[in-house]
């Protein structure tokens, strides 16, 4: 590998990260749902390539990310009127789904950006429309500063604005914050402290006052640099202040951003079952009492691949009739579709959690012990299969398809339901 890769910025680094600059010229525009999958499995192959040396050494995906950008695909739920592709939700998921299994990291750098262009459809007018969907479709990335680390959960946010003439002065502090290193707009959401509504502010990436940490120090999803960003009087013009008002009425909204993070479960399900009929095919032993020649004739072997292809097609099943049902409810929002679009989008996050969890463990059960050495880095499939299903417990996606089934209670309408 050459020392000018491994000198590629890293992530956790104390070092100052300048804002990237912005592209050179426009993205390029992709006008349907077939070109946009065709677009996604070129890409992912290449992604693939040296996804675990990224993990493996930190490295920021950084041109990785300016071809994915300019790509099209950060553009494909732009609706048609706005120029864009307004792309099935179906086929979002699985354009997510095929590049999370070539790079997760980087398919969940996408996450917020395509769900902020989700909500701004749904709330923003249509001046910050016409604004914001053509700095998407130029290649314009978004970031995020929505969590905060501190505050009492995660629906808490503590940050917030006051007007100034035809400014809003933002203050407050961030985490979890994917996407907003390596982004040219960084939205963050903040509170009128008089009315305690929220808004999302579209900060520029090098505004004064604004300062994304590169602070990011889990041991799964690595490059994606979700660190911290301290606010600190930073000015956003009121033309680009967009009320968070999608969750107070029957919207789409939620089922969007779910349907996105289940996609990337299943790519990493899909990744790791890759990566173990690879290994057991060329590299693993027969074990001594199967009385076979290859690890890839051993019955139980077959049997468990048998059995981790069937969980993945039917989480990729769910995942396809839950932008179906996303699709209905962005056509004809009402509490009925909206609702059914909530809870099909829950049952695909369960299975594509526990097919992800299921696969990464696999992995290395039947591919054996070799499989754990450091020069193949196959524990990042686990590591990012353990931390990023931890977006939005499963434990309560149960229980609101239960309380629905059982008693009529409508799942609750926010991000992460």
């Amino acid at each position: 590998m050459s020392t000018a890769t491994l000198d590629r910025p890293r992530v956790n680094s104390t070092a100052p990260f300048a804002a990237r600059p912005r592209p050179s010229q426009p993205a390029h525009v992709i006008r349907d749902d077939a070109e946009a999958i065709t677009v996604a499995h070129r890409l992912a192959a290449e992604f693939r390539t040296e996804s675990a040396l990224r993990d493996r050494e930190g490295l920021l995906p950084l041109s990785e990310l300016d071809a994915y950008s300019q790509s099209g695909l950060w553009g494909i739920n732009v609706p048609k009127a706005y120029g864009g592709a307004g792309v099935s939700y179906a086929t979002l998921a699985q354009v997510i789904r095929i590049l999370a299994e070539g790079d997760s990291s980087l398919a969940q750098i996408t996450q917020n950006h395509l769900a902020l262009v989700a909500h701004i459809g749904l709330d923003a007018t249509p001046a910050q429309q016409a604004e914001l969907f053509g700095l998407v479709l130029q290649g314009i990335r978004f970031g995020n500063a929505f969590s905060e680390k501190n505050s009492k959960n995660v629906a808490a946010f503590e940050t917030t604005f006051k007007i100034e003439g035809d400014t809003a002065v933002v203050n407050g502090q961030k985490f979890y914050t994917t996407g907003a290193l390596l982004a040219h707009i960084v939205p963050i959401v903040t509170v009128d402290p008089l009315e305690g509504k929220g808004y999302l502010a579209f900060a520029d990436r090098n505004a004064d006052g604004l300062t994304v940490l590169n602070d990011w120090s889990s041991f799964g999803q690595r490059t994606t640099a979700s660190g911290s960003i301290q606010i600190v009087d930073v000015r956003v013009p009121l033309s680009r202040l967009v009320p968070v008002a999608a969750f107070d009425r029957p919207t789409a909204a939620g089922a969007i951003s779910q349907i996105i993070q289940a996609a990337i479960d299943g790519g990493i399900a899909a990744g790791a079952i890759a990566e173990t009929i690879a290994f057991v095919k060329n590299r693993s032993r027969p074990w001594i009492d199967s009385g076979k020649e290859t690890a890839a004739e051993d019955p139980f072997t077959i049997s468990a691949i048998g059995d981790l292809t069937l969980r993945l097609h039917a989480a990729e099943a769910l995942l396809e009739r839950a932008g179906r049902a996303i699709d209905l409810a962005l056509a004809e929002p009402n509490e009925a579709t909206v609702n059914a679009a909530t809870l099909a989008t829950a049952e695909a996050k369960v299975l594509t959690t526990e097919a992800a969890i299921a696969a990464t463990n696999k992995l290395f059960e039947l591919a054996g012990t070799r499989s754990t050495l450091a020069e193949h880095n196959l524990d990042r499939h686990w590591r990012n299969a353990r931390v990023h299903t931890l977006h939005d417990p499963v434990r309560w996606k149960y229980y609101h398809l239960g309380n629905y089934h059982l008693n009529g209670v409508h799942a609750p309408r926010h991000a992460w339901s």
